[in-house]
C-alpha cells in the first residue's frame, strides 16, 4: 500500500520538460519531482443567473461552446463589461453543481494592449455568497480559500483564479477606465479520476439521488488529504473522517487518499496529545483503523501502525477510573449542535470510549499483543457499567446504544425518533441512522433521510452541508437563486459555532452518511472478517419495494438485489466474488 504521492517517471518527466527520452539526468531541483493525484476538468457554466442593468454586452455568448483557446479572431462577440464610476458592471454565472478547483478567463485581442484590465472574481457555494461583500452580518470569508479578490487579466491570454468550492462566480470590472472582454469563462475541476464501484438504486429516486450526493461529497473531497470541506476546512479532520471514510468504502472501496491523511495525522501529533487537539479524534482514528482492516485485511498497513496504536490505546485504558467513569481531559467535544448540553456529551464519550477500547482490543488480539488487549477490555467491560444521563442528546443517545451500553430499542423510541429528525446534524446524524437501523427501525431512518438531506436538495443542494436545521426551511429562498424580497437566505441568515453565515460550508464531507448507510442497511453488506472472507448480507428495505448495487471488496464486487414478496418476505438475488463467503442472506 502506498502511502505517498508516485514520483514522475523518467520517461513524462522528460516530456514535460521538452527533452528526449535519452537524456539520462533530469535538470537539478526536479529529480523529486511528485505527480499530482488529482486530474483536471474543464466545465461551461450552465446559466447566466445576474447581470447589470447597463454596461454589460453579450453575456450570453459565454453560454456557448468555446475552444479553450485565446483566439486571434473570434467566432462571436465576447462578454463586454463597462464601468463607470458610479455604475459596476457585472455578470452571476453558474456552473450548475457544486465543483472545486478554479476559474478560468479567456481574453480576446483588444485595440488597446499597454494597459492591464482587473477584475474582481467572487466564488459562492450559493448564488448569494457570490454576490456578498466581505464581512458583514453575512460573514463572508476568506478563510481557507481566497473566494473573493481582484487580479489582472492578460491581454489575449488566460487567467486561473482559485482554488476555492464553488458553483456560482461573480466577475464584475474593476477598472471604470477601461473595459474588459471576456472570450471563454470555465471551471477548473481538480478532482481524483475515479470510478463509482459501489452503487444503490431503489424505487424511491428521492433515496437514490441522496446516495449519489453523499457520494460525490465526499469525492470532491478527496483531494491530496482527504479534506471534510472544499471551501472552508480544507483540512484533515480525524473524527470527521469517519463517515467520509465509510462512504469512501461503499463507493471507492480502496484509496490511498485514506491512510495517507490517518498517517499524516499520527505523525503530526505525539502520542501524549489529541488529534486535532479532540480527545473523542483521536478515538475515531482507532476505530477507523478497525474499519480499514475488516475492509481491506492489509495486515503489513495494520503492523505499520502497532507502536503508536499501542501506546494511545494504553493512555484511553487509564482514562476509566475505577469506579467506571470516563474521565477524558481536553477539549470535549461530539458534534458542534451537541456542545451545548455538556451531560450528552458525556453521555457520548463514555460509549464512544469503550467501542474505541473494544475496537483496540480486537486489534492488539490481532496483532499478537494480548496483555494490551486485554488492559483495553478491562477498561471497557469497566465503563460500561456506568450509564450517564443522557438529557435527551440524540448524538449521546445515539452512541451509547453502538455501544451496546443501552437498549436501542426503547432508546430510539424515547429520544432519537421524537420530533423526527430534528436535533441531529449532518455529522453526527450518521450514528442516529446507525442506532436506528440497530434498533430494529429501518423506517424511521429512512423517513429522516428523506426529510432532512433531502431538504437540502429541495433547497437546490448538489453536495451535502457542514450541518442544517429544519427550523431554517420556513420563507427560507433556494440556494441557487438570488433572494427575493421578504425570503430568507438559507445561507447567509443562518448557521452557527464556527459556521455563521457564509462561511458555513455547503460542501462538508462528514455529511456523506446516508451513503454508506443505504449501503450497510438497506443493500445490508457488511463485512464479518478481514477482506470479506465473511460477509452478512441481510437487507432491510422499510418501506421499499426493492433495492440494487453494488459493493466493492479486494475480491471484487458484490452484487444484490433484493424485492419484496407480496407476502412481504424479501427475495434475494446475490453474486459474491470467489473468496468472499455469504453467512447470511435473511432480512
Amino acid at each position: 500500500m502506498t502511502h505517498t504521492m508516485h514520483p514522475l517517471t523518467p520517461s513524462l518527466l522528460a516530456a514535460l520538460l521538452f527533452l528526449s527520452p535519452g537524456i539520462a539526468a533530469a535538470p537539478a531541483g526536479l529529480e523529486s519531482a511528485e505527480k499530482s493525484p488529482l486530474s483536471t476538468f474543464y466545465l461551461p457554466p450552465t446559466r447566466l443567473v445576474w447581470q447589470t442593468d447597463a454596461g454589460t454586452e453579450h453575456a450570453a455568448s459565454l453560454l456557448k461552446s468555446h475552444a479553450g483557446q485565446a483566439l486571434l479572431s473570434e467566432p462571436q462577440p465576447p462578454c463586454r463589461l463597462t464601468a463607470t464610476t458610479n455604475a459596476p458592471a457585472g455578470i452571476l454565472l453558474d456552473f450548475g453543481r457544486e465543483l472545486t478547483g478554479y476559474v478560468e478567463l479567456i481574453t480576446p485581442m483588444t485595440t488597446e494592449q499597454a494597459r492591464l484590465r482587473h477584475v474582481r472574481i467572487r466564488f459562492g457555494e450559493s448564488a448569494s455568497e457570490a454576490m456578498a461583500e466581505l464581512g458583514g452580518h453575512q460573514n463572508a470569508q476568506n478563510d481557507h480559500a481566497i473566494r473573493d479578490q481582484t487580479v489582472a487579466l492578460p491581454w489575449l491570454g488566460k487567467k486561473m483564479v482559485g482554488p476555492s468550492g464553488f458553483r456560482f462566480v461573480r466577475i464584475d470590472n474593476a477598472d471604470p477606465q477601461l473595459p474588459v472582454e471576456l472570450s471563454q469563462v470555465r471551471a477548473v475541476l481538480q478532482i481524483r479520476d475515479l470510478p463509482y464501484l459501489g452503487s444503490f438504486r431503489s424505487n424511491d429516486e428521492r433515496l437514490n439521488q441522496i446516495w449519489q450526493v453523499g457520494a460525490y461529497t465526499v469525492h470532491l473531497n478527496m483531494q491530496e488529504y482527504l479534506w471534510d470541506g472544499i471551501k472552508r476546512d480544507r483540512l484533515v479532520w480525524i473524527g470527521d473522517m469517519h463517515p467520509e471514510v465509510s462512504t469512501i468504502h461503499a463507493v471507492f472501496g480502496f484509496n490511498e487518499v485514506v491512510p495517507r491523511s490517518l498517517d499524516l495525522t499520527r505523525d503530526v501529533t505525539p502520542v501524549t496529545e489529541w488529534m486535532n487537539g479532540i480527545s473523542s479524534y483521536s478515538m475515531w482514528w482507532v476505530i477507523i483503523h478497525e474499519d480499514l482492516w475488516l475492509h481491506h485485511a492489509n495486515r503489513p498497513y495494520l503492523e505499520s501502525q502497532q507502536p503508536y496504536l499501542t501506546a494511545l490505546l494504553r493512555r484511553l485504558a487509564q482514562l476509566i477510573g475505577p469506579d467506571g467513569k470516563e474521565r477524558i481531559d481536553g477539549l470535549r467535544f461530539l458534534d458542534w449542535p451537541s456542545s451545548a448540553n455538556p451531560q450528552g456529551v458525556t453521555a457520548g464519550l463514555q460509549g464512544l470510549l469503550v467501542m474505541t477500547l473494544e475496537s483496540g482490543a480486537r486489534l492488539l488480539t490481532t496483532l499478537g499483543d494480548p496483555s494490551t488487549a486485554q488492559l483495553c477490555a478491562d477498561a471497557a467491560a469497566r465503563g460500561r457499567k456506568v450509564v450517564p444521563e443522557i438529557n435527551g442528546s440524540k448524538s449521546g443517545a445515539a452512541l451509547l446504544a453502538l455501544a451496546g451500553m443501552v437498549d436501542a430499542r426503547p432508546t430510539a423510541d424515547a429520544i432519537l425518533k421524537l420530533d423526527g429528525p430534528k436535533g441531529i446534524s449532518t455529522f453526527y446524524g450518521f450514528y442516529v441512522l446507525q442506532a436506528l437501523a440497530k434498533s430494529g427501525d429501518t423506517q424511521t431512518a429512512l423517513d429522516f433521510i428523506r426529510t432532512y438531506w433531502g431538504a437540502m436538495l429541495d433547497l437546490g443542494a448538489t453536495t451535502f452541508w457542514e450541518d442544517f436545521n429544519l427550523d431554517w426551511i420556513p420563507n427560507a429562498a433556494r440556494i441557487d437563486e438570488l433572494v427575493p424580497p421578504g425570503k430568507k437566505d438559507i445561507h447567509g441568515d443562518f448557521g452557527a459555532y464556527c459556521y455563521e453565515g457564509f462561511r458555513h460550508s455547503l460542501c462538508h464531507g462528514w455529511a456523506s452518511g446516508p451513503t454508506a448507510w443505504l449501503s450497510q442497511h438497506v443493500l445490508g453488506i457488511q463485512p464479518l472478517e478481514p477482506g470479506f472472507a465473511r460477509v452478512r448480507i441481510a437487507p432491510q428495505l422499510g418501506n421499499l419495494q426493492w433495492a440494487e448495487g453494488t459493493y466493492p471488496t479486494p475480491q471484487g464486487l458484490i452484487r444484490v438485489r433484493h424485492e419484496r414478496r407480496p407476502d412481504g418476505t424479501i427475495a434475494s438475488r446475490i453474486a459474491a466474488p470467489d473468496g468472499v463467503r455469504v453467512v447470511s442472506a435473511d432480512p
